[in-house]
């Protein structure tokens, strides 16, 4: 019988795997009830974390690490949420988890996550980086001085991007096409439905694939012929309730009232459709909804999520395949793989009930892969 997994135990208590990675490394960051019952499925299960790594001395530790800010979202965790099973509460950051214990597992590895805001990016590293072969990091988490120092006794994969320090070209990279998927949505909402007046509610100024999908709108912008604007009418979180926030303060700023709204993922855009039902603001009939990831909650809100579907476990899949090369070849070129997106057409930008998506191409180590649109 195998061991049980975090997996087994992030499914039996009904939350996200970093939330059960974040009540064993930093317990306190969680709330009581939610810790509790993360602590009982594991005890239930016999589930118990593996410390195996900490401390080691071996050269070889048949380890990969994986370090990111923690972008749990509490609403979409709620056990009383209506929104279905865990497996459609997979957010952003659990299936690039998942995509990459699949790959480590097929090659031998086990994988270490550490995964926290409230210590910070620089304890994140050095939590990792002395007990791991290689690992991964989402791209402006940490300093480029550091990254610097570690990569060059470790392989390092960045994640999402662009990769823009000229120090970290040596580094391997995995990104998807950011710009080119909300250069396709935009360009539907303006060609498709006719929506001129658009709003960009944006995430933190120091999220790279944020940017890109800001440029990807301003560029529909400018193609269609329409003022470009210089910035997303609205920074904030990517969580739910960010996302109720921004939608409100684009709705009670005064003036002219958009059309649509593009938010910059999925969380933002599921909490944006519950603050617009609470004002009995009809969508898309008064103001079209849209978002990027492409989650399993899209699917179940009402009306269904219009967006840009990413690969998120393939991300995972691709940093764990680019560390295990450069682990057998150290001196290779580094590899650069954008992964391409599919734009999902459903009911909050007033396609109706059906949908319908259309798969991007295979993005390979050159940059653009294009967008099929259905």
């Amino acid at each position: 019988m195998n061991a049980p997994t975090v997996y087994d135990v992030a499914g039996q208590a009904g939350v996200s795997i970093a939330t059960v990675s974040r009540v064993y490394r930093a317990p306190d960051s969680v709330r009581a009830g939610t810790r509790e019952r993360v602590l009982e499925a594991a005890r239930e299960l016999g589930y118990v974390p593996s410390g195996n790594a900490r401390g080691l001395a071996s050269r070889n530790t048949r380890v990969l690490g994986l370090c990111f800010p923690d972008y749990a979202d509490p609403d979409a965790e709620d056990p009383d949420s209506d929104y279905g099973d865990d497996a459609e509460l997979m957010l952003y950051s659990d299936e690039i988890i998942r995509g990459m214990e699949r790959a480590a597992r097929r090659h031998g590895y086990a994988l270490l996550i550490a995964a926290s805001l409230a210590e910070g990016p620089r304890s994140l590293v050095a939590d990792v980086a002395g007990r791991v072969d290689g690992f991964a990091v989402l791209a402006r988490t940490v300093p480029t001085e550091e990254l610097e120092v570690i990569s060059r006794r470790l392989p390092v994969v960045m994640l999402a991007g662009p990769r823009e320090d000229a120090p970290l070209d040596h580094l391997d990279h995995v990104e998807v096409a950011n710009f080119d998927g909300e250069l396709a949505l935009t360009r539907h909402l303006i060609a498709d439905h006719g929506l001129v007046r658009l709003a960009f509610a944006g995430s933190a100024e120091d999220s790279p694939d944020g940017e890109a999908r800001f440029r990807g709108f301003q560029a529909a912008h400018l193609e269609a012929g329409l003022p470009v604007p210089e910035r997303p009418d609205v920074l904030s979180g990517l969580t739910q309730a960010e996302g109720e926030r921004a939608v409100a303060h684009l709705l009670d700023r005064g003036g002219e009232t958009p059309e649509a709204v593009a938010f910059a993922n999925d969380q933002m855009a599921v909490g944006a459709l519950s603050e617009l039902r609470r004002r009995g603001v009809r969508v898309p009939e008064d103001l079209a909804v849209v978002g990027f990831d492409g989650i399993p909650l899209g699917r179940l809100v009402t009306p269904a999520l219009t967006t840009v579907r990413q690969p998120m476990r393939k991300i995972g899949e691709t940093a764990v395949e680019l560390l295990v090369a450069r682990l057998g070849d150290r001196a290779r070129e580094p590899v650069s793989q954008v992964l391409p997106v599919s734009l999902i057409r459903r009911a909050s930008c007033g396609c109706g009930t059906d949908g319908g998506s259309a798969g991007g191409t295979s993005g390979g180590a050159s940059r653009g892969p294009s967008v099929t649109q259905s």
